[in-house]
């Protein structure tokens, strides 16, 4: 009887240590679970990037109004018979 029970007792050891330390046990399971949690949110990112970017393609493919836009502010372009005024804030020393 003394000997099944320090049997049972090294096999719960045994399953212990591997339940929590080993290669795929509890500590490794969480650490991958927090690397999850973060390349998700860096996915969510640049997922919400890629959807600004094909929204800006799309109006850029439908209407000269985007491209105007970009060509004005970007390029500082004027269009003819306009007047382009640049305000000058004063110099702080």
């Amino acid at each position: 009887m003394r000997v099944l029970a320090i049997a049972l007792f090294l096999l719960f050891g045994w399953l212990q240590y591997h339940l929590w330390l080993s290669k795929n046990g509890i500590v490794d399971f969480r650490m991958v679970s927090s690397e999850i949690n973060v390349q998700e949110q860096v996915n969510s990112n640049l997922h919400q990037r890629n959807q600004e970017m094909f929204a800006e393609i799309d109006d850029l493919r439908q209407g000269l109004d985007a491209i105007e836009e970009r060509a004005r502010h970007e390029l500082g372009m004027v269009k003819d018979n306009e007047t382009f005024y640049r305000i000058i804030g004063e110099v702080t020393p």
